[in-house]
């Protein structure tokens, strides 16, 4: 798992626009780094169906949909709960709390969150063959 910062400057000469970005890949839950901010990548990826439940301990998670609908299932204290975030909408998973996002019918979601962050968390159940566990790839657009 290693992460591939970009410079989207030095990389692209300018903007960049996230529908090409998204355009430019055809995984699933394989999220592709469009930029740095500070110690943060800002990632798109494309989901469809279940991700996993794990955990991020130490770092809160930013999703942003851009398309679709998308479905963030918790666990707490105070039991289980799913958040169903409309394109547009967006939600933050606080560090320490168990979660599993999905999108029965597909979505596309911008992440904000520290580089270097797995995309299955610092704990999680076993990782289904379609969920890519990495740290963000590069962006070839």
């Amino acid at each position: 798992m290693n992460s591939e910062r970009i410079d989207n400057t030095a990389a692209h000469g300018g903007p960049i626009a996230l529908d090409e970005a998204l355009a430019s890949f055809d995984a699933l839950w394989s999220p592709r780094i469009v930029t740095t901010v500070n110690d943060y990548d800002v990632r798109v990826t494309k989901v469809e169906g279940e991700h996993l439940w794990h955990v991020h301990d130490d770092t809160d998670e930013f999703f942003l949909v851009l398309g679709g609908e998308l479905h963030i299932g918790l666990r707490g204290p105070e039991g289980e709960r799913t958040v169903t975030l409309p394109q547009g909408s967006v939600f933050t998973v606080p560090r320490g709390t168990e979660h599993k996002p999905s999108a029965p019918h597909g979505a596309r979601i911008l992440l904000f969150e520290p580089t270097g962050t797995s995309t299955v968390g610092d704990r999680h159940e076993e990782v289904p063959d379609h969920v890519d566990a990495t740290t963000g790839h590069a962006l070839s657009v």
